[in-house]
């Protein structure tokens, strides 16, 4: 039975529960609760994020791929409240990012798996990004070349190689994420790699691998040898 919440005891009201007893106490339903403000008639705010979040099987990832046309189509939420929800999830995305980055030594493919895939993992189209590290092997900077397609992006080399010698990189990591899920380098991938790699030689910045990204894994050049 449909019971609203200011008629919930105080101990369970999100807002309320939030003050008394931390945010770690709520359920994902219960801050996304709080972020929407109301239910309708029917059900109410709780409820109905319970709803919103069992259609993406209670995964805050799927969630966070809702555009916010497609959450409006659940009965009560509006403009505001779709657009409430998805900056709160993209505001948790950029904090990941950040957190996984944080000047991060290189010692492994799945480091870099880990600074990119909050990043490219779950995106619908290929973005190409590079990774500038220092004699420590320390990320001192990322950055996007190129945003593409489902299939493919076109990547400038001379950029690749201005942007390391403004920041003092001396060697770098290629990145991108298949869209697709699938994990395997493809010909132009291969030709891209070798091409960035035979101009990192003359100018002297080593290319250390370059990482193909998913949503949940990672294929690196290194590791299969090819490097």
């Amino acid at each position: 039975m449909y019971t609203p919440i200011n008629q919930w005891a105080e101990d369970d009201r999100p807002r309320e529960k939030f003050l008394l007893k931390g945010k770690s106490s709520l359920s994902d339903s219960e801050l996304l609760a709080i972020l929407i403000g109301s239910g309708s008639r029917n059900e109410s705010a709780v409820q109905l994020c319970q709803r919103i979040l069992a259609s993406a099987n209670n995964n805050l990832n799927a969630l966070g791929k809702l555009s916010a046309q497609q959450l409006m189509e659940f009965k009560g939420i509006g403009e505001a409240k779709a657009i409430s929800i998805a900056a709160a999830l993209e505001l948790g995305r950029r904090r990941r990012s950040e957190d996984a980055f944080e000047h991060k030594k290189i010692t492994s493919s799945k480091a870099v798996f880990e600074i990119m895939q909050p990043i490219i993992g779950e995106l619908m189209h290929e973005e190409f990004w590079v990774l500038y590290l220092n004699n420590a092997n320390k990320v001192i900077h990322k950055a996007q070349l190129s945003k593409g397609g489902m299939t493919g992006t076109i990547v400038d080399v001379r950029v690749v190689f201005k942007i390391a010698f403004e920041h003092n990189a001396t060697s770098i990591v290629l990145t991108h994420n298949h869209p697709s899920g699938k994990l395997y380098a493809s010909e132009p991938d291969k030709k891209l790699t070798e091409k960035i790699k035979m101009a990192g030689r003359q100018l002297d910045v080593i290319v250390l691998d370059h990482i193909i990204i998913t949503e949940t894994g990672y294929y690196s050049f290194q590791d299969d040898g090819i490097f």
